[in-house]
């Protein structure tokens, strides 16, 4: 069996015990000793009866203990989801088989066990972000969800003793914190683990930016503890006042979301007053619950003015993971806004605990919620996919974006991200009505495929027998299951393409008989500057290229074939689509005849420093090469990018994007336009600002001919009065 716990060293017995009392109201004494046979089962394989425990052995074992610590006291987990921990190790090692975990416990810690040990092999093999095993690890995700919570504890303790890794490794940890394990985390309502795994993310990627918001943190405590308890006094007054039981807590936002804040609003951390959020803890229960929210809620109002725009109720529609809260921003002390939360215990416990939580308090819908979800990302995943990053940036969006709540004509309620549209909402009842929809009805009125749903909306859906996907509906989904389902048929149907123009082409060649060979579709791929036979066979099913010169391509003389230029061809210089007397730009020597666009995301102005992208049906794109999307291209499809340089300047003007934003003073727009208006070689295409609590932001489209035009507009924009930030629009989000 191995060595008892009495015989393990101080610290292991330490642990051990430690842990048995965190789970003494999460497991029963038949438990406990389930979780103490796991561990002289585990331990026995390293330190067989009579032996010491090395160190090393030591330090594997306390870590495992620590982790299941993490299950019990942060994460509410029980026997089950212990026992699986303490096993990983040996069963990972191939020193426990799942056989014989079968027959000494139950058939979920080998289910459990089975995820853990699959996660290990992905990770064994490279790494997960930016790789096809990404798909991989969410399948053992989906499985069952302890995998995941067990897989985050597992990960937020790394991230806690991370200090002494090499810098390479804290940056790799931090990106697949940020690509995967903070957006289940959002996903399953671990809101404490997502606050701090970002916080220590963003202190091992950014480090000199943690260091400085940490350090301003600091200096200003003993300012905020100060506000906060003149802020509240007058409500905890009010309350005891009416006999109310309740608690009080304040929290500091996270490092990385005042980080967020102070980039969003172009702020200084010094102009961010929202620092902190206050929580009101209801001592009620039951029926109750709800009146004596909303009895706090009027206390606070009354003490001080709300911002109506600003209130959230997530106690009538709950969040898909489970929160419930009243959250309102009211004006304190000083003029300053200050962020209210308004729960019971009840609410408070499953708020920071998330899904687990639900286990303790039954008969809410979260398990089924989750359950649902999971159920779904099983069959995305299991569905052919072509491209993972893609799969991972749409799941990425799904899993942390805000919500928007639904109703269909029978009055069941759907939860889609926000920013789902009336496509989304057909794909989320039934793929077979998404692909046949055509519109729908919401609220009584017709509406297109493009409609934004908004809350409380009630839709129905208008279908047609002759309606399919198209490649253009994908800019108008946004939803994983809808993106998934339209990639699948478009996929399928370019393959279906493809097979009618490669029967094509071999029947074509059998009359002129030419034998259909490798060398014959690399020699029609060359002339047709086709990177894929793929293309080359859909080409030939659309009637893009015609038969007679197809023959004459294949029949010409060897000779001639010969003396076709095998090199890369010379630099080819290509005219903007606004016409000009000069060339603008040089393509790499790779391409020839090209057609290209400025790519809406950046808007390349003379002067950039550019790249292009060769996209499909489209030309070339051609983006500032430290542009988000750039970035992102390049990192995906390197054999795609394109060497791109301006050779002059010309005639043309370039259409660009400022982003603005200041106090909302008296004639301020009308600054603005004068400014752009009397500079005869700008051209003001566009404005649109609005304001919000005594701050204005908007965006301005002009015409301009250069970079060095440009900054000194931005430059004279800086110097009209209540004006604070001025840039280029994606310049401005990426800071």
């Amino acid at each position: 069996m191995g060595v008892p716990v009495a015989k393990q060293s101080e610290a292991i017995r330490s642990k051990f015990n430690e842990l048995i009392g965190s789970c003494r109201y999460l497991a029963s004494e038949e438990d406990a000793r389930e979780i103490e046979k796991a561990f002289r089962l585990a331990t026995g394989y390293y330190t067989p009866e009579g032996a010491g425990t090395g160190p090393e052995e030591e330090k594997a074992i306390l870590r495992l203990l620590e982790i299941a610590l993490i299950l019990t006291r942060e994460i509410g987990l029980g026997k089950t989801s212990i026992i699986c921990t303490i096993l990983y190790r040996p069963v990972n090692e191939g020193l426990l088989s799942l056989e014989e975990v079968g027959k000494q416990f139950n058939e979920k810690i080998v289910r459990i066990s089975e995820g853990l040990k699959n996660i290990s092999h992905i990770y064994a093999t490279q790494k997960v972000v930016n790789s096809e095993n990404f798909r991989k690890l969410l399948l053992s995700f989906a499985r069952d969800v302890r995998v995941q919570l067990i897989f985050l504890a597992e990960k937020l303790h790394a991230l806690r003793t991370a200090e002494d890794l090499p810098e390479e490794q804290q940056k790799q940890l931090a990106k697949e914190t940020d690509y995967i394990y903070l957006p289940f985390a959002h996903r399953l309502g671990l809101y404490n683990i997502k606050s701090e795994m970002e916080d220590r993310a963003l202190r091992y990627a950014k480090p000199e930016v943690y260091a400085d918001i940490s350090r301003k943190l600091a200096e200003s405590k003993d300012a905020r503890e100060k506000y906060i308890a003149e802020f509240i006094a007058p409500i905890v007054q009010e309350m005891e006042k009416r006999g109310m039981r309740f608690k009080v807590k304040y929290r500091t936002k996270t490092i990385a979301s005042i980080l967020n804040k102070m980039r969003k609003s172009q702020v200084e951390f010094e102009e961010i007053y929202d620092i902190f959020a206050v929580r009101f803890i209801i001592d009620s229960t039951g029926e109750n619950e709800k009146p004596d929210c909303w009895r706090a809620y009027s206390i606070v109002t009354d003490k001080y003015t709300p911002n109506p725009q600003r209130l959230r109720d997530w106690i009538s529609v709950p969040k898909t993971n489970g929160y419930e809260s009243l959250q309102i921003t009211v004006l304190g002390p000083g003029k300053r806004w200050v962020e209210v939360q308004i729960r019971t215990e009840r609410m408070d416990e499953i708020a920071e605990k998330g899904f687990a939580a639900h286990w303790k308090y039954k008969g809410g819908s979260s398990d089924a919620v989750i359950e649902n979800w999971l159920n779904e990302l099983r069959e995305i995943l299991e569905s052919p996919q072509g491209n993972t990053m893609e799969l991972l940036d749409d799941l990425k969006l799904d899993l942390q974006d805000q919500e928007v709540h639904v109703f269909t004509p029978k009055g069941d309620l759907i939860t889609l991200r926000g920013g789902a549209t009336l496509l989304d909402f057909a794909y989320s009842i039934h793929s077979g009505l998404g692909s046949k929809c055509v519109g729908g009805k919401v609220n009584g009125r017709n509406e297109t495929l493009r409609y934004q749903l908004r809350n409380g909306d009630e839709i129905s859906i208008l279908t047609s027998a002759n309606q399919q996907p198209k490649a253009d509906w994908l800019n108008i989904a946004v939803t994983t299951k809808a993106r998934n389902r339209i990639r699948q048929f478009l996929n399928e149907e370019v393959n279906r393409q493809a097979d009618i123009g490669k029967e094509t082409l071999i029947r074509r060649l059998k009359n002129w008989k030419i034998e259909f060979t490798d060398e014959v579709v690399r020699k029609l791929m060359h002339h047709y500057k086709y990177k894929f036979a793929l293309d080359l066979y859909q080409g030939i099913a659309d009637g893009k290229h015609d038969p007679a010169e197809i023959k004459e391509i294949l029949l010409q003389p060897r000779e001639e074939e010969k003396t076709a230029p095998q090199a890369p061809l010379r630099d080819i210089r290509i005219t903007p689509s606004k016409k000009s007397e000069e060339d603008v730009l040089v393509i790499d020597k790779n391409v020839d005849n090209v057609e290209y666009k400025f790519a809406r995301c950046c808007n390349p102005v003379y002067g950039d420093d550019i790249i292009g992208f060769v996209s499909i049906g489209e030309g070339i794109k051609v983006h500032r090469r430290q542009c988000k999307n750039a970035l992102d291209l390049q990192n995906r499809y390197p054999y795609r990018i394109v060497k791109t340089q301006w050779t002059n300047e010309g005639a043309a003007s370039y259409q660009t994007t400022l982003a603005l934003m200041g106090r909302d003073e008296a004639g301020v727009v009308n600054k603005i336009t004068e400014l752009i208006t009397k500079d005869p070689r700008i051209t003001l295409r566009g404005i649109s600002l609005h304001s919000a609590e005594g701050m204005f932001e908007g965006e301005i489209t002009i015409l301009i001919a250069n970079t060095e035009h440009l900054a000194q507009l931005i430059n004279r924009l800086k110097q009209l009065p209540g004006v604070r930030k001025v840039g280029r629009r994606d310049s401005m989000l990426e800071s």
